[in-house]
């Protein structure tokens, strides 16, 4: 609990600092937002619907943090403006106005602060149609597993430093700061809420399972190269229509698998 309350103290310094008045130019330490292939694919039934649920995960493998502070005016206001803290050389922050906002999220396992589409998954036919996309309404930004741990990057933290839960339970709050460091990765796994696209009706065939962060490239990093990663798959359905689904091709920073 100290070490949350450090953390926050400095966060909070880090905000006070911003945009003071002229100084010396300093270098930008900015995230690069690595797109973790889609994983663990499955089919399962819901309420009568079939999901394809999968793992999604995105890792920081850039110089800084990803910093994203929210802030609103009063509880009547439903969302928070989002702001990209970006980390200078000399260890101050530069503030970067995103057009993503902040949401409270009420669900069986969300109750906290989410940026609305950092991720976005989608389903395309051959064709290259968009047959599906997720139903995610954003990220609790964290530093939840090391992503490389034989390895560290540069400003890589030794430990975990964004565990916090966004605000969980807090809906009455005026300000969050979430972010998710260098060397590190957040994932959530399958069968969460939203956490799916809707195969329902879809024929058996091959399909290309897109993960993107970042779409809109609202938030500033290093390299936008890495953003995309994809699966295809292919969906099959048995005697009696049950489906099932198989991995034939996976692919890094690439949104075409064929």
């Amino acid at each position: 609990m100290r070490l949350r309350n450090a953390v926050a103290s400095l966060a909070l310094l880090a905000l006070a600092g911003c945009g003071d008045g002229p100084g010396e130019p300093t270098g930008e330490l900015l995230p690069d937002l690595d797109q973790v292939a889609p994983a663990a694919l499955s089919v399962v039934e819901k309420d009568g619907r079939e999901r394809l649920v999968f793992l999604s995960s995105v890792e920081n493998v850039g110089a800084g943090p990803l910093l994203v502070s929210g802030r609103r005016e009063s509880v009547s206001e439903p969302e928070m403006r989002a702001t990209q803290l970006i980390r200078q050389s000399d260890g101050s922050t530069e503030p970067f106005p995103l057009h993503a906002r902040l949401r409270f999220v009420v669900s069986e396992t969300h109750r906290h602060w989410h940026l609305l589409d950092f991720e976005r998954y989608e389903l395309r036919n051959e064709a290259g149609h968009t047959l599906g996309r997720d139903h995610k309404t954003g990220f609790c930004l964290g530093d939840r597993y090391d992503a490389h741990a034989s390895t560290r990057l540069p400003g890589e933290p030794a430990r975990a430093v964004w565990t916090q839960e966004c605000g969980r339970g807090q809906t009455g709050r005026l300000r969050i700061l979430e972010g998710l460091s260098p060397g590190f990765g957040d994932d959530y796994v399958p069968l969460l809420e939203g956490q799916y696209i809707d195969v329902t009706g879809v024929g058996p065939g091959r399909y290309l399972l897109v993960h993107r962060v970042n779409a809109d490239r609202d938030i500033r990093e290093e390299s936008y190269a890495n953003d995309a990663a994809s699966v295809l798959l292919e969906l099959e359905r048995g005697p009696k229509g049950k489906a099932r689904v198989s991995v034939l091709k996976t692919c890094l920073r690439s949104a075409t698998c064929y």
